[in-house]
Order: C-alpha cells, then sequence, then structure tokens
C-alpha cells in the first residue's frame, strides 16, 4: 500500500476533520510499519551469527514499500536553492549551505587551479607527505579571522572533534558534554580513556551540580556545540564560561552551525557572546558555510602542535585535498568581503520564523537557520515529509534513534541562496499539509 492510496481507503477521509483524517493516516501507516519497535525488536534470525541483527532490520523496506522514506535522494544537479531530484526542480531546505557558496564560480575556480597544480589528492597525511602551502596558508587565515594564535585543518569536522577531544582527554580527566551534543563529541569522548558525564541540555544548574561532584579532580573539560544541529538551539555560553572559571574547567565549543552565522562578520556564538577570548579550544567545519568539506581546530599553539602529534584522527588519515583547501580559502575571504551573505541569511531566516509561527507551527525563536518543525509521531512526519516533496519541497526529516521517540521533526534549514519565491512556497506548501493533517489549526 502506498502512502498515496491512504486518503482514498476510507471514503469518509475528505469529510472527516482533520485530526480525525491525521489518525487516521497513522493508523493505516502503522499495519505496514511499526517504527516504534522497529529499531528494538530482536532478531530472529538463526545462523547469521553477528550479521543476525542486519539481516532481521526491516524498517527501511517498510518505509519504501509504503513510498514515505526519505533518505538517500539522489541528487542530479544543484542550482542554489534549487535540486534535481529524479527529474524534478525542487527547492531544497535541508541543505546547510548557508551562505551559498558550494557552487560560487570564483570558488570553483580557486579549486580548479588548486586541481591543476597539486593534482586529486595528498596521497598520504599531513603528517609524513600531504602537508601543503595551502594547507598553511588556510590555518593562517582562519587564525587571522578568527583572532586566535594558530590553527589545524584537518579532513573532516568529524575528525576535529574526535581526534582532539580524544587526544587531550586522559585516563584521569572528566569530560562534560551536553547531552545534545554532534555525534562527533560523543564518538571522542567514548574513543577517549577518560570520564564523559553528559549533563542535561543547556540546563547550567545540572551542569554545576555535575561540576561540583567532581571538584576534586585537576583535568576538567566542557564540551558544547555553540548552535546545536538538531534544535537549532544556542549554546549557554555566558553560563558555561562563569561555571568554567568557578570551578577550573577548560572549554571546547565546536562552532560547526554557528560559523558563518551569528556573531561579528559570522566568526560564530563566542563572538556573539563576546567571548572568544574565554574558549580554551574552537573547533569548526567547512562542510556549512564554506560550503565544501573539511574541519579546524584553533587554539592557544601549544595546545595544537600537541594535538598535531597525538591525534590519531588527525595523524593517520589522508590531508584535506588541495581543491577542498583552495575553495575553502577563497569561500572564507568571499565571507569575510561580502557580509551582505550573512544579512541576507539572517533577513531569510526571520521571515521564515516569523511565517511559520504566525500559522501555529512551535519553532524555536532565534536567529539561527535552522527551524525544527516537530510533529511527533514518526510515521507521520515519514508522511508529512513525502507530501512536501510531492510539492516540490526538499526537507530533512529527524526521528529516533536521532530524536528521543515521538519526538519526530521536519528539520528545516536556510540560506542566503533562497529566493523569495521560494521561501513563500515553502511556507504555503506547509500551511496546506499542516491544516489538512490537523497539525495546526485552519
Amino acid at each position: 500500500m502506498k502512502y498515496s492510496q491512504l486518503t482514498f481507503d476510507d471514503p469518509n477521509y475528505k469529510n472527516a476533520p482533520p485530526h480525525l483524517r491525521r489518525d487516521q493516516i497513522v493508523s493505516k501507516l502503522k499495519e505496514s510499519f511499526d517504527f516504534e519497535n522497529a529499531h528494538l525488536r530482536a532478531s530472529s534470525n538463526e545462523g547469521q551469527g553477528v550479521l543476525s541483527k542486519c539481516h532481521g532490520y526491516e524498517a527501511p523496506d517498510q518505509a519504501k514499500d509504503l513510498g514515505i522514506y526519505p533518505y538517500f535522494r539522489e541528487i542530479e544537479a544543484m542550482n542554489g536553492a534549487h535540486v534535481t531530484i529524479g527529474g524534478r526542480d525542487v527547492i531544497t531546505v535541508s541543505s546547510n549551505n548557508y551562505l551559498g557558496l558550494t557552487k560560487d564560480p570564483r570558488v570553483i575556480e580557486s579549486a580548479k587551479n588548486a586541481l591543476e597544480k597539486f593534482g586529486t589528492g595528498c596521497t598520504g597525511s599531513r603528517f609524513v607527505n600531504g602537508n601543503l602551502s595551502i594547507h598553511k596558508k588556510l590555518e593562517d587565515d582562519i587564525s587571522l579571522f578568527l583572532k586566535r594564535e594558530d590553527t589545524i585543518v584537518m579532513s573532516t569536522g568529524y575528525q576535529a572533534n574526535q581526534g582532539t577531544i580524544a587526544c587531550l582527554l586522559g585516563r584521569k580527566d572528566i569530560a562534560f558534554s551536553d547531552r545534545e551534543n554532534h555525534a562527533s563529541i560523543y564518538e571522542g569522548c567514548a574513543v577517549a580513556p577518560g570520564t564523559t558525564v553528559r549533563y542535561r541540555h543547556n540546563d547550567m544548574d545540572h551542569l554545576e551540580h555535575c561540576l561540583k561532584k567532581y571538584s576534586g579532580v585537576e583535568g576538567k573539560l566542557i564540551i558544547t556545540d555553540s548552535v546545536f544541529s538538531m534544535s537549532g538551539d544556542i549554546a549557554n555560553l555566558p553560563g558555561i564560561v562563569k561555571l568554567a572559571r568557578d570551578y577550573k574547567a577548560n572549554i571546547l565549543v565546536d562552532e560547526a552551525h554557528g560559523m558563518g552565522v551569528i556573531g561579528e562578520a559570522g566568526r560564530g556564538a563566542t563572538s556573539y557572546y563576546n567571548l572568544e577570548k574565554e574558549v580554551d579550544i574552537y573547533v569548526g567545519t567547512f562542510s556549512k558555510s564554506m560550503g565544501s568539506i573539511g574541519g579546524f581546530v584553533s587554539a592557544h599553539p601549544k595546545v595544537t602542535e600537541y594535538i598535531r602529534h597525538k591525534a590519531s584522527a588527525f595523524i593517520f588519515t589522508a590531508a584535506l585535498p588541495p581543491a577542498s583547501v583552495a575553495g575553502v580559502n577563497t569561500a572564507l575571504n568571499i565571507m569575510i568581503q561580502e557580509p551582505e551573505r550573512i544579512q541576507q541569511l539572517r533577513d531569510n531566516t526571520a521571515y521564515m520564523k516569523k511565517g511559520l509561527f504566525g500559522m501555529g507551527f512551535q519553532i524555536n525563536n532565534n536567529p539561527i537557520p535552522i527551524i525544527p518543525i516537530k510533529i511527533g509521531d514518526e510515521a507521520l512526519t515519514l508522511y508529512f515529509n513525502q507530501l512536501l516533496f510531492d510539492q516540490g519541497v526538499f526537507a530533512g526529516v529527524a526521528v529516533s534513534p536521532v530524536v528521543p521517540a515521538f519526538h519526530a521533526m521536519i528539520r528545516t534549514s536556510f540560506t542566503s541562496a533562497h529566493t523569495q519565491e521560494d521561501l513563500d512556497h515553502v511556507l504555503r506548501t506547509f500551511k496546506t499539509i499542516g491544516t489538512d493533517l490537523g497539525i495546526i489549526p485552519q
């Protein structure tokens, strides 16, 4: 049974109130798609050994059979805030290309020049034979932009977090990590020999309780995203800084979704709160506002030198390819020289939040272009997402275990490349589907 058939199975569907239509849809979906239990059900496949869990994992196939599977859509072309999928032009509200720099001709030209000069890759780690002059140029430019002393460029933002945390957190040390931090932070904490304490999201009272419990420990590191990728919340950096001072802890901030978005000239939440000098380690990525791939760590030269020689994720990984390095360097310069891009991003964000809130959707109230729209039920969220796609809107979707069960959401994010026409089409689509399913009032 395909999702498009659901509304026609019951002759009373069209005459039913929206909330009853929603309940009918959920009921029919769950006849074939038991989402809540799909991730928890024990495998009954015997004789497969460690692979038995793979053979018993049916959730993706169930969603595909219903026509509501939202992942791994093949993008055939990209043009600003539009992508081509299955031969159709759709507006993407799932991209982190916040400043629209991925296809900027100047960025592409820089990447081409580096490709011709250095080739397609570095064929080794920076530690041994992959350390190019353009890596150092990018590091120097980032340090200058952020007003920090030194920077290390790594191959991914994931590795920047994982490698840094894993090598800094010693056996006797304690990491205090926000429960909504990115997976790369938790991966780094898991690999490290030290202990990790998870404090409730943005809850300074709970963080202080945890710090007080381990006040006798010498090595304490508070770790937080500056902007949380699912909720779009901004970390309470003033509160964290105060507690770090009181309990003699160091601070690591991941500015993946903050750089290029908030703060003076897009320097991130540390700048937004005027706390740059209070943060010991600034981690960032090139896969958001810089429109490419890669990551970096900025800190005191003694800290970066230690990481260069101790972080396995840096030492044992091939260096960031030349084309990516050159493209990011140009993107950084464009961001600095064209502040109107950041302003356009902020204007688009404010417009969408005002529009969605006015319809009755519960959304976050801050200047971050990540706008999660909570639906709740996982099956209904996937259905909503497919209806959006049918109407030319390609959105992200987050279900458990990425978010807690029954907290499923449509995750939207907006860029400076979205036109007024794009934004209005997205708003109209959300209103039509939201009212039809009884998620917002008519």
